[in-house]
């Protein structure tokens, strides 16, 4: 384990990300989604909290999804929410790629099943070691929310409070 002072990634890749980004980043795997997301966003903007919305598909655009949550810290990010409907791979994608927090939220489709029940499930059954917390379905607000519970309790920084360092 590197030492505190000492910089795990070559000094260019953290050059390339000079300004930091916005705290909180929302995925949603198609434009459909935006809609049902939004109250994410104005939850946030109410807090104060920055934010920035991407359109990526797990399935369509895989590499630039794990691209995206591979350099999410780096550029600032310290919580992520996914939003995702059907077979809802979008959070565990992001969660396969990243050491952040990531918070997914089951949304509706006209393709839905019993009303999002198939979203719900494919964000709560993780498999072990890629844990993926999950809000109700349709639930951006509640996601907005837990997201600024953990930024408050220091929570989402790699390396941060309450990372254990051994000294020797």
């Amino acid at each position: 384990m590197p030492r505190p002072e000492e910089s795990p990634l070559p000094l260019p890749v953290l050059e390339e990300f000079e300004e930091a980004g916005p705290l909180v980043g929302i995925l949603i795997g198609s434009e459909s989604d935006r809609e049902a997301i939004e109250p994410a966003g104005v939850e946030l903007d109410d807090r104060g909290i920055s934010w920035e919305l991407r359109v990526l598909s797990a399935h369509r655009d895989p590499r630039g999804v794990a691209e995206y949550a591979s350099t999410a810290a780096l550029r600032g990010v310290r919580v992520i929410i996914a939003g995702a409907g059907m077979a809802a791979a979008l959070p565990g994608v992001v969660a396969a790629y990243t050491d952040l927090p990531v918070i997914g939220v089951p949304l509706t489709s006209s393709k839905s099943v019993m009303g999002g029940l198939d979203a719900l499930l494919s964000i709560v059954q993780m498999p072990p070691g890629v844990p993926v917390a999950c809000v109700s379905v349709n639930g951006a607000r509640n996601a907005a929310i837990l997201a600024a519970k953990i930024l408050g309790q220091g929570g989402g920084y790699p390396g941060g409070p309450g990372r254990s360092v051994q000294q020797s």
